[in-house]
């Protein structure tokens, strides 16, 4: 995409000034540590667009085999990313919060594990590049951490945090 596009990778609210809302946003803000609210709403964008295959997929007919294989492939998908459980169907999807999404991202898997205090200095932890997913230096705290690599996250080796001794480390663990 080239600079300056003015495509936009969210939806910001219908009604802005809902107080309810406002309050609910505030509160996932905090907890999740996100930087601004445009963070929660690429989230929520990408939930709908899950809901919205799969409906699209649960509506369709005919062509047997191809709608089995599209749906096969996108819930495979959900479950590599750990949003939906491997016994979960097309129906589950409808029914995923904001929340199943946040949950997935390095930031909050990262503080979840114990190697920050916060998620905001977890996200201050990745953003500097003191972590790391299978050896890779990642530092975009958004990154969605597959169920297969959330094993593999830890302080990269040339970090100073690597040192269990760091006054920065969440209960001196690894």
């Amino acid at each position: 995409m080239p600079l300056g596009s003015n495509t936009k990778f969210y939806e910001t609210p219908n009604h802005p000034f809902q107080g309810q809302r406002i309050s609910e946003e505030a509160d996932l803000l905090g907890r999740y540590g996100l930087k601004n609210k445009e963070e929660l709403w690429r989230s929520q964008s990408e939930l709908r667009g899950y809901r919205r295959e799969a409906r699209r997929l649960l509506g369709q007919v005919g062509e047997e085999e191809l709608t089995r294989r599209e749906r096969e492939q996108f819930l495979a998908r959900l479950v590599r990313l750990g949003i939906l459980g491997e016994d979960d169907g097309l129906d589950a999807v409808l029914g995923l919060d904001t929340t199943d999404i946040l949950e997935r991202r390095l930031q909050t898997v990262a503080y979840r594990q114990g190697l920050a205090h916060t998620p905001q200095q977890a996200r201050q932890f990745i953003g500097h590049g003191h972590i790391t997913v299978e050896g890779a230096r990642v530092t975009t705290p958004s990154y969605k951490v597959p169920t297969a690599q959330e094993d593999f996250i830890a302080f990269d080796e040339n970090s100073p945090l690597a040192d269990d001794l760091h006054p920065e480390r969440a209960g001196g663990q690894e």
